[in-house]
């Protein structure tokens, strides 16, 4: 059944059109009856809950369905240009064999065989940093000679999009491109795709994050459990939602303000001094002192690849360029995970942003989760998975869900399960990276309730919320801002968020208010 209004005469043709289609997996129906249709110039969004089918439904533009599925429907692209995908998670299709600037020169090079070879090599160089600046890399340049894996997720998004963009894609889909991003650069993000459908190129957006979607979109379409339950214009939707799916996503969307939690000084649990860490011979990160008491949640907050995830994996050992100390009550840590004893690698725990590539795929999830409680504490077999399924039924995740592969799981029943999986190791500290910035408004409160009730419990964990998102940072006790590597401000929370002193702060403030302004009717 389809969900748009049928085209009206004159009207221009799609760029790209989907009508009834229907994806089933082992007789189960991820795709329901969806319909869609895409104009050139203009911003389609799907907004839903992780496992709607968004990601089904925008693939399929491309010819591309999850394997061993049964596809009934029409997908048409009258157009000759090529479909350009951005996924959610980049580093997925950059090769981390080659370099940034060979993957991209792959795509140049074609583009410009009708000019004199002597001509051929400065041409593609040109092309290439367009695109890096047009996707918001301005220092495009630098990073032509690093690979994927030395860029942070926020700097392969964009050269993922940079991609898209080189191809002259007609029709570009965008699954969660601004996951990740600080509010400045979600709001160029926004501007770029604007000025991608304002070139006549047909965006499809598929997003949790209402803000950039409300900022972007002139249609939407809102799915659950594969249906589309309603679209409309992006305007007529946010002021008056019709069904209670829509509702439920607008009003989980803000997140509480900040809590006066100043309750004193906490026990030092984790202490940073002079920590300076490196990328080969450039200085990525520069945090003179940070400390974590128990009990405490400490957001760091900044954009992409101002150094929050290397300040992450400083801490948990996974990156041992740096120089400086790390603390855990008062003793050093060793810079590299292979050093650390079996307590303190059960003391200091990381939950990754990307939960699906962090567990084997052929695996239970249960197994996988039992397994830390083996491996770091020495529990017996039978203890352990008692344990993981007590974990993760707090955690809200049932056990008929947990005896699944990770295929089975959603993306934030996924992110539960990383969490039940850290915790069975009862750390010290719980590093979280970026842990919502991929989910949907309702998923993502289920998440920050559920930290916020870990910290509540009184067992003296220490929380590190790497994070984009302000919003989000609201959680915490302190929040400390990173920018160009630099620790640039730090504080009480409710003090920082309400008034700010750096101008970065002052400025991704200024930013998000305005992204959430234009979200709130």
């Amino acid at each position: 059944m389809s969900h748009q209004p049928a085209p009206r005469t004159g009207e221009t043709a799609p760029a790209a059109q989907i009508r009834d289609l229907r994806v089933e997996i082992d007789g189960r129906a991820i795709v329901d009856g969806v319909s869609l249709r895409v104009p050139p110039g203009r911003v389609t969004a799907l907004v839903g809950a992780s496992g709607s089918g968004k990601t089904t439904t925008g693939l399929a533009l491309l010819g591309e369905y999850p394997p061993g599925a049964r596809v009934t429907g029409e997908v048409s692209r009258p157009g000759d240009g090529p479909v350009g995908y951005v996924p959610q998670h980049p580093a997925a299709v950059l090769n981390p064999a080659r370099r940034v600037g060979a993957l991209l020169r792959d795509i140049a090079r074609p583009q410009v065989r009708h000019l004199p070879r002597a001509e051929r090599r400065t041409a593609a160089r040109e092309r290439v940093l367009r695109a890096l600046r047009d996707a918001q890399l301005a220092d495009g340049a630098a990073l032509l000679r690093r690979y994927p894996h030395q860029l942070s997720g926020g700097q392969q998004q964009r050269v993922v999009l940079a991609q898209a963009l080189l191809l002259g894609a007609r029709v570009v889909v965008a699954d969660e491109p601004t996951t990740g991003q600080d509010a400045l650069t979600k709001s160029r993000i926004v501007e770029q795709l604007a000025a991608v459908a304002a070139g006549g190129i047909a965006v499809v957006l598929l997003s949790h994050d209402l803000d950039v979607v409300r900022a972007l979109a002139d249609e939407v379409l809102v799915m659950r459990a594969g249906r589309v339950v309603e679209s409309g214009p992006a305007e007529r939707l946010w002021l008056a939602p019709r069904h209670e799916w829509t509702r439920r996503l607008l009003g989980e969307h803000r997140a509480d303000p900040p809590r006066d939690t100043g309750a004193g000084v906490a026990r030092p649990v984790l202490t940073v001094r002079d920590l300076t860490a490196v990328h080969g011979t450039t200085t990525v990160l520069r945090a003179p002192h940070l400390t974590l008491g128990a009990g405490e949640c400490l957001a760091v907050v900044g954009r992409s690849g101002s150094g929050k995830t290397t300040l992450a994996r400083c801490l948990a050992g996974l990156h041992r360029d740096h120089t400086g100390e790390i603390l855990l009550d008062g003793a050093a840590l060793p810079r590299s995970l292979r050093r650390r004893d079996r307590d303190r690698l059960a003391a200091v725990q990381y939950v990754f942003q990307d939960a699906r590539a962090a567990f084997d795929e052929f695996r239970p999830v249960l197994a996988q989760v039992a397994r830390t409680a083996v491996r770091l504490r020495g529990a017996h077999e039978r203890a352990a998975v008692e344990q993981a399924l007590t974990t993760l039924a707090r955690l809200g995740l049932p056990e008929d869900l947990a005896h699944r592969p990770p295929g089975a799981l959603s993306g934030g029943e996924l992110q539960r399960a990383a969490l039940a999986r850290a915790l069975l190791a009862r750390p010290r500290v719980l590093i979280c990276d970026e842990i919502t910035s991929g989910l949907d408004t309702v998923t993502r409160r289920g998440i920050l309730d559920l930290l916020a009730g870990l910290l509540s419990d009184g067992d003296d964990l220490a929380l590190v919320l790497i994070t984009h998102d302000l919003d989000t940072a609201r959680l915490a006790h302190r929040v400390a801002v990173l920018e160009g590597g630099e620790l640039v401000e730090q504080g009480p929370a409710q003090q920082l968020l309400t008034a700010p002193q750096h101008p970065f702060t002052v400025s991704l403030m200024e930013t998000t208010a305005r992204l959430g302004a234009a979200t709130r009717p």
